[in-house]
């Protein structure tokens, strides 16, 4: 069961060790674009091309799903990247279902793993299988795996990443399952006492506007932790007081102690554009403007006429 790229990895390296996957539940397809054209999900194209049966339910109770759900008779169920699902499906195989989720639980249960523990500056992250019950991302962990983050790696990178160390921790948890040996950890003996479990909610558009306040490592951290999608954003403001929206996908830090007012733009109008902020500066690298491709910030000097009497809100 799953929907984006991400979960595609896992059930490549399924087929690829010979696993007989007896169906694959995806999203139903969706009108998308300026044309509304039906967009089929990454996992559904993958499962076509292997010529794997497809369910793509609307309701996951819908009587007529949960029939043929019953009738594939698979002994697990493996979740990744898919739906919140209901007892009478999770609870339907005699073996369980199992869930591959983008955070080392129990911290950064949720929607958003990835991007939240880089946006609150986590220095590693990682994967773990679980068993699901009936509160979202709360099952005994079976195995986890472990990565470090760079202070420049984005979401978009770690997701990546994450997506091919979970393929193999799934495929482990599997071998585990078949020999009869794997551990089933209750999250509660993984969270220290006094300290509060970090979630990982949906992103909103305010997660996305770029308080220039804040200090330079939150600033850095919450572009990167947005990058690619669905991008911090922010206004570049002209003197007069045009404001041009921009998306920022790539910046870096610079430590500093300086006396310029935060959110003072600093150019030599050609090769960079850094923000004045607490305790330094942000330097672009990769910004999109409305109706322009996303570009590295020297490209974007050589059509945009910004200079330093322009600011950031």
């Amino acid at each position: 069961m799953g929907t984006p790229e991400f979960a595609v990895e896992t059930l490549d390296l399924l087929l690829q060790n010979n696993y007989n996957v007896v169906g694959v539940i995806t999203v139903p397809d969706k009108p998308a674009g300026r044309g509304q054209q039906l967009q089929q999900s990454a996992v559904k194209k993958y499962a076509l091309e292997k010529g794997l049966n497809i369910l793509q339910p609307e309701k996951l109770k819908d009587e007529n799903f949960l029939e043929q759900l019953d009738k594939l008779k698979a002994d697990l169920q493996i979740v990744v990247a898919f739906r919140m699902l209901p007892e009478v499906v999770w609870n339907m195989p005699p073996i369980g279902t199992i869930n591959l989720h983008g955070s080392l639980l129990p911290n950064y249960r949720g929607a958003a793993p990835i991007n939240w523990a880089i946006i609150n500056g986590e220095k590693e992250t990682g994967v773990s299988t679980f068993f699901l019950q009936q509160e979202i991302d709360t099952g005994k962990i079976i195995f986890q795996e472990r990565t470090p983050i760079s202070e420049n790696e984005t979401a978009g990178e770690i997701h990546d990443k994450l997506m091919h160390i979970g393929a193999r921790l799934v495929l482990k948890t599997l071998h585990a399952i078949e020999n009869g040996n794997y551990p089933q950890i209750d999250q509660s003996e993984l969270i220290t006492a006094g300290e509060p479990v970090k979630n990982a909610p949906k992103i909103f558009k305010t997660d996305c506007r770029i308080d220039w306040n804040r200090t330079v490592e939150e600033i850095h951290n919450q572009i990167r932790g947005l990058s690619p999608y669905p991008a911090a954003f922010t206004d570049f403001v002209a003197p007069d007081g045009k404001t041009i929206p921009v998306k920022i996908f790539k910046s870096r830090k610079e430590h500093s102690m300086h006396d310029l007012v935060t959110t003072t733009i600093i150019t030599d109008s050609k090769s960079f554009i850094k923000i004045a902020v607490k305790k330094g500066y942000i330097l672009l690298d990769e910004i999109q403007i409305a109706g322009k491709k996303r570009m590295a910030v020297d490209e974007f000097l050589r059509g945009f006429q910004l200079k330093s009497d322009w600011k950031v809100n």
